[in-house]
């Protein structure tokens, strides 16, 4: 059985799902994918069962009722990938933001046992962003020096959303009393491995803004992720929400 799992979750990505899927299968490491789609209306999810017929065994959709949020998409992929026995997971988006070519050396960190979480980063030496107009860059960069000054964490780009677990990290985290559906849910992943004291990486990727499809950003996924780390990190200095060892 192949080690990874390639978890992309799916609200309207007709026209980019079966490219990305595509791209990720013929990487030279034998990755599996699981697409969790939140019953999307554009049909992404016929796509998906189409595509199964050229990728049989490889390729697995997880179909959900409405529109449940980024977070719990992944946590609903996390446990079928816990549940199959894969040893390293990915979080990666439809949209070709993140380029499939960086699984390699995300599942080459891992095999290396240099670290149990790394993080495709754009605010490393050598990572970059693209086709972002300048108040989006800064409002990224600032969220990032933000939630490092509340939290202490050193991790410099702690929304990234191109990450790669072992699955002992996923095991060791209650991930039900994850919370958080959006940025605030990439934060509180990365802050509940850190505080497990389980080694986080980042290494640089360039991170592409979408050409095809809507963006999924939301005034409220903002809000969330600027007041949740303020409650996440008061609750744990408080002791109100301990973290098991």
């Amino acid at each position: 059985m192949t080690k990874g799992l390639v978890i992309i979750p799916t609200f309207n990505e007709k026209e980019n799902i079966a490219k990305i899927v595509a791209a990720v299968f013929t990487q030279p490491t034998p990755f599996h994918v699981l697409v969790v789609d939140d019953n999307s209306p554009d049909g992404t999810a016929e796509i998906v069962k189409k595509q199964q017929q050229n990728y049989s065994g490889r390729l697995h959709l997880l179909e959900r009722q409405g529109k449940q949020g980024l977070g719990t998409a992944y946590l609903a992929g996390f446990k079928w990938g816990l549940e199959k026995g894969y040893e390293y997971l990915y979080e990666m988006d439809a949209d070709f933001s993140h380029n499939p070519a960086d699984l390699n050396r995300m599942q080459t960190e891992l095999e290396s046992d240099q670290c149990d979480l790394v993080v495709g980063s754009r605010y490393v030496q050598g990572g970059k962003v693209m086709n972002w107009p300048w108040d989006r860059i800064i409002l990224s960069y600032g969220a990032s020096l933000y939630v490092r000054l509340i939290t202490w964490m050193p991790v410099k780009d702690p929304t990234a959303g191109f990450i790669g677990y072992h699955r002992k990290v996923l095991e060791s985290i209650p991930l039900d009393s994850i919370r958080f559906v959006g940025y605030a849910f990439q934060i509180e992943m990365k802050y509940s491995a850190y505080q497990r004291k389980f080694r986080i990486k980042e290494i640089p990727i360039t991170f592409v803004d979408r050409v095809e499809g809507t963006s999924k950003l939301s005034t409220g996924i903002v809000h969330e992720a600027v007041f949740g780390v303020l409650s996440m990190r008061w609750k744990h200095l408080i002791g109100a929400s301990p973290l098991p060892s």
